[in-house]
């Protein structure tokens, strides 16, 4: 990201109106390395073919601001791996990971990483370090502290079945391990922080929080993501959960998110009503359908279709709900910018005055 991105992100942020209007995206290993005609594993193994395949991208799309930019990672199996749990690769299929406790009481036997030496930690940082360089020399800084959120980790430790059933029939041992994992992840957050001293954002992924409600919400998710979120001095906190959001939505604040990527399944104004007016609201092309499988007058015509129903498009950035899609076009992403450059143009006279208030 580069300095002006990330002004304009924290002008967003901040309520302030901003044209033309933003456009970012989640980029990673499902989309990237088979647009820049690398395989999954060339990209994952290969430091120079991950650099200049994020090189191509800031350069191929300038209209974008690419979130959280430079992602160096290893899939769902970056953060488990520390843990022990045991990698799976391919050579053009995303990796998985093979759960390491069978049952709730191996829980006990679970220890806390260290994030410097464990698992694929200490190569996530080293690509950054060795790259960092050629990132600031094409004008852009690590602006992010990433990671898998906590039920996201202990889902893949425990599985996912066993992590919601736990909920309900182990509550201590699901507590334990929630406790174990967000210790770590305060740890990790904290170690490429203070590595990249250009970090002034958190940004964590959690689709399982979504599958959680009601009291089930307040005693499982709100305490370990706050003190994730808490745990630094940041001016973005940004939480990506694109499955079920409505729940989540009304937790944003107390837990302390500014910025909320969610399932293109929920409307704008939807989340607006739930999520308040102090939040940033990413989103909400449909991924899969419109910008991987449509064509760029669908991709347009979905961006302004998505704004119908939003007066205020302060604190907005479109983008798709979740990251980006296998198999979008780079005609389809211009195609973004250009739909949202249509949102610009019909709202600039009706929205003047607001851009008089927040110059």
């Amino acid at each position: 990201m580069n300095d002006v991105q990330w002004h304009d992100l924290l002008r967003v942020i901040d309520g302030k109106l901003v044209d033309p209007m933003p456009v970012g995206l989640i980029i990673d290993s499902p989309w990237l390395p088979n647009w820049a005609g690398v395989s999954i594993l060339d990209y994952f193994h290969d430091p120079d073919v991950w650099l200049q395949a994020n090189l191509r991208a800031i350069r191929q799309f300038k209209r974008i601001c690419f979130l959280p930019g430079f992602w160096s990672e290893y899939g769902m199996c970056t953060e488990p791996s520390a843990f022990g749990a045991k990698c799976v690769w391919w050579e053009d299929t995303f990796p998985t990971v093979e759960k390491t406790l069978f049952q709730y009481d191996d829980i006990d036997h679970l220890t806390k990483p260290d994030c410097r030496t464990n698992g694929l930690l200490p190569f996530v940082l080293k690509r950054l370090v060795n790259a960092r360089a050629a990132i600031e020399q094409a004008g852009h800084q690590i602006r992010f502290a990433v990671a898998r959120g906590p039920l996201n980790i202990a889902s893949y430790l425990l599985g996912h079945t066993e992590l919601m059933l736990g909920v309900k029939t182990h509550p201590e041992k699901i507590h334990q391990l929630l406790s174990l994992v967000t210790e770590f992840l305060v740890d990790w957050i904290d170690l490429q922080a203070k590595t990249f001293d250009s970090i002034d954002g958190i940004f964590l992924l959690d689709d399982l929080i979504g599958f959680l409600g009601g009291n089930d919400y307040d005693e499982f998710v709100v305490p370990y993501f706050k003190a994730v979120f808490e745990s630094q001095n940041v001016s973005v906190r940004f939480l990506h959960n694109d499955a079920h959001g409505r729940v989540t939505a009304k937790y944003l604040s107390e837990i302390g998110v500014n910025l909320f990527n969610f399932s293109f399944e929920h409307s704008f104004a939807e989340m607006r009503e739930l999520a308040g007016e102090s939040v940033v609201l990413l989103g909400n092309i449909p991924p899969r359908d419109v910008l991987a499988a449509g064509t760029p007058d669908d991709v347009r015509a979905s961006v302004v279709e998505s704004m119908k129903e939003i007066k205020d498009r302060r604190r907005i950035i479109i983008s798709c709900g979740g990251g980006g899609p296998p198999g979008a076009s780079t005609e389809n992403l211009v195609a973004l910018g250009e739909g949202a450059d249509l949102i610009g143009a019909n709202s600039r006279n009706c929205l003047c005055n607001l851009a008089d208030d927040n110059p």
